[in-house]
């Protein structure tokens, strides 16, 4: 596999990006408001008014992003009492990034544009608990396999999701839920070892709400990943909530029923236990119902504004589970006297992905992320 060049040099792939140049501030309010403007793009003069810096600031802005393939010309637009206005748009294949989802048997890996879009992905069996490095390897060879052959602009690097606890800020691994031969492992130095490129680690849906508040879901809310375990991503007026030590989300773990079953964390009658075992015989209702014990908690505690489902067990049976989730919110809004919070399927698996290669891209646009 090609190797990746240091923070600050040019990608492995020949794009000619100077990754310094992207670190900017200012820069990175421009090259999101070129994301965000799409196809359409956008003119110099109203990058300045969205971003109130100076049209000689902006002009010299776009100048270097346009030298190193980042921005393009999208033709011209009408205005009032002038000539036609340039606009820009952002040139998504000039740079990419690597989303690696690391379940507990399945690993996926995607290659992301720009603009966060998905052009390549590969899926391969896992067994976490193989050890560290038969994981590594798989890592490694999935990855080779999911970068572009020819040029393709810089590549940034790879962002890295799966189940926590873990160390975001060290990419250090805690004892992560019945794979306690993890714990204290450090991920982020061990692959960006073996990738030869800059690598963040976080929990699987950190990344996954992280890449849904950047594909325009807005306000505060929680997703809830159902697959092989249970946990939340959490975003609180607009931003990723980790928590001081990454700690926040831990959602499968809060305890509804004192006497309930055991758990692999060591507690009894967690929400994932419940939750998975009712799955596990085939109860899906109750299995919804469960889950929606767990969601009325969240929703009273921190007052968000939708719940969001994912993962392999809600896309299995998404009406069954909305409505059960559902048919517990409304209980619980009616017990307190308030609006009812809305449920909705938010994704598949491949949002954890796609959401863990934004945590590259996210601090090139100047948003939450690595």
């Amino acid at each position: 596999m090609r190797g990746a060049g240091r923070p600050g040099t040019t990608g492995p792939a020949g794009g000619g990006v100077n990754l310094l140049a992207l670190r900017s501030h200012n820069a990175a309010l421009v090259l999101d408001l070129l994301r965000s403007a799409g196809d359409e793009g956008i003119s110099r003069l109203e990058l300045a008014e969205r971003t109130g810096l100076t049209p000689q600031a902006v002009s010299k802005i776009t100048a270097r992003l346009r030298e190193d393939g980042l921005a393009a010309e999208a033709g011209r637009r009408a205005s009032t009492g002038g000539k036609p206005r340039t606009v820009l748009r952002l040139v998504p294949e000039a740079g990419h990034a690597v989303g690696v989802h690391l379940d507990r048997d399945e690993l996926r890996v995607v290659l992301v544009d720009l603009r966060g879009a998905v052009v390549g992905e590969r899926r391969a069996a896992l067994d976490l608990g193989a050890g560290a490095e038969a994981v590594l390897g798989a890592v490694r060879t999935t990855v080779a396999g999911v970068l572009p052959a020819g040029p393709g602009g810089a590549l940034l690097g790879t962002g890295v999701a799966l189940p926590g606890p873990l160390d975001h800020s060290r990419g250090v691994l805690h004892r992560v839920t019945g794979f306690p031969e993890w714990d204290g492992f450090p991920l982020r130095e061990a692959l960006a070892g073996r990738l030869g490129m800059p690598v963040v680690v976080d929990k699987d849906t950190n990344a996954a709400a992280l890449g849904l508040a950047a594909g325009g879901e807005g306000g505060s809310f929680a997703y809830l990943h159902l697959g092989t375990g249970l946990g939340a991503g959490l975003v609180i007026g607009g931003s990723l909530h980790r928590g001081a030590r990454t700690g926040a989300g831990e959602f499968g773990h809060q305890v509804i029923q004192l006497d309930g079953p055991s758990c692999t964390c060591g507690n009894r009658g967690c929400v994932e236990a419940l939750c998975l075992g009712a799955v596990a015989r085939g109860d899906v209702a109750e299995a919804a119902r469960v889950l929606g014990a767990g969601a009325a908690n969240l929703v009273g505690l921190l007052d968000i504004d939708v719940v969001l489902l994912g993962g392999r067990t809600v896309a299995a049976a998404p009406e069954t589970f909305t409505d059960g989730v559902g048919a517990v919110l409304e209980a619980w809004a009616r017990r307190t006297g308030q609006v009812a919070v809305p449920v909705r399927v938010a994704a598949d698996g491949g949002a954890v992905a796609a959401g863990a290669a934004e945590l590259v891209l996210g601090p090139v646009f100047g948003r939450g992320g690595g």
